[in-house]
């Protein structure tokens, strides 16, 4: 009887020490969309940033925000590098995610062909434009500044946006299938660099340092595995501390990561693909803190979705922002 619950208790002891085991090696599954914005991701995981922190982490990338979302509703997910307006259009349907830091700023513009009568974005009356899908965090800005606070059009009626991915703008311009597109990099300076396009506008002049991608999770993960979090943060600044102080490298990283090719510019010179991500820079860069001048526009996006119909009611920036991970990772790092 004796050997018999010694034997019992020694089995629930490996099935526990097991589970543990597991526990620990459980991979933190990071998702985060394919564009050149979301670098900290790539820095951090090539770098051995995450490893450093001793996470264990399984990192997927996606086309798209939208395609990211389902992910991250269907569980697939614990933490994802995505725009803003997907986060809050999603907790506007149920499904409530929590942006726990900035990861970029810039990014976005509106190019034209070299020899378009384009000139500014009011020019766009009537033309056809470039765009992502209706609805996509993107679009969003498009919709809300691009065209009707700038320029003063109305997206539905002033001019066609036409839908495609934005790997395909460029050759949409260069064949005259669009009067203009509204892209982000690598693809803007790809163009540029060309001599095939020109630049209209550019949105982080207009509106400098404005906040795009963010690093969200669900409450969920937060609950469960908020050390982790942490961890992930703590990378995540490391990686945006590198692309700071180490552009040359840096560089060379994501011009491997998003497999950029040796082109030739409008001169006949040859541009490197380190080049496209040097010029990618004038329009973009990286930061992780969110100050109030991030919330604001974040709030600024919101109030544009609710005017565009992409949410059915108001949403204040406080209800999706939870910065006291952030604020753990900073003093952790300055000790």
């Amino acid at each position: 009887m004796i050997k018999k619950s010694i034997t019992a208790i020694f089995s629930v002891a490996l099935v526990c020490l097991a589970t543990s085991v597991f526990a620990e090696e459980k991979p933190l599954r990071i998702g985060w969309v394919y564009a050149m914005a979301n670098a900290p991701a790539v820095i951090a995981d090539k770098k051995g940033f995450y490893a450093a922190e001793g996470l264990n982490v399984d990192l997927k990338s996606f086309n798209d925000g939208p395609l990211l979302q389902q992910a991250v509703a269907a569980g697939d997910l614990d933490v994802a590098y995505v725009g803003s307006p997907p986060v809050y259009h999603w907790f506007s349907r149920g499904l409530e995610s929590k942006i726990l830091a900035q990861v970029n700023y810039g990014q976005a513009a509106v190019i034209a062909n070299q020899k378009s009568p384009v000139i500014t974005v009011s020019d766009l009356r009537g033309k056809k434009l470039a765009g992502v899908a209706k609805g996509s965090g993107m679009d969003v800005l498009l919709r809300g500044y691009v065209l009707k606070e700038k320029a003063r059009l109305d997206p539905d009626q002033d001019l066609s946006i036409i839908n495609m991915p934005a790997g395909n703008m460029n050759a949409a311009l260069e064949h005259n299938e669009v009067d203009a597109a509204f892209s982000w990099e690598p693809f803007v300076s790809q163009s540029l660099l060309r001599g095939s396009s020109k630049l209209v506008l550019d949105v982080n002049k207009e509106l400098p340092q404005y906040p795009w991608y963010v690093v969200i999770a669900l409450p969920k993960t937060l609950k469960s595995r908020p050390e982790e979090v942490t961890k992930l943060l703590r990378a995540h600044l490391k990686a945006i501390a590198f692309l700071q102080s180490n552009p040359e490298e840096s560089n060379q990283i994501i011009a491997e990561a998003f497999k950029l090719e040796t082109t030739q510019g409008a001169n006949g010179k040859t541009i490197k693909p380190e080049e496209i991500v040097q010029e990618a820079r004038k329009r973009m860069g990286w930061s992780a803190r969110l100050d109030t001048k991030d919330l604001q526009f974040i709030q600024r996006l919101m109030d544009y979705s609710l005017s565009l119909g992409f949410i059915n009611k108001p949403l204040k920036v406080e209800q999706v922002v939870d910065t006291s991970f952030l604020q753990r990772a900073e003093q952790s790092l300055s000790k």
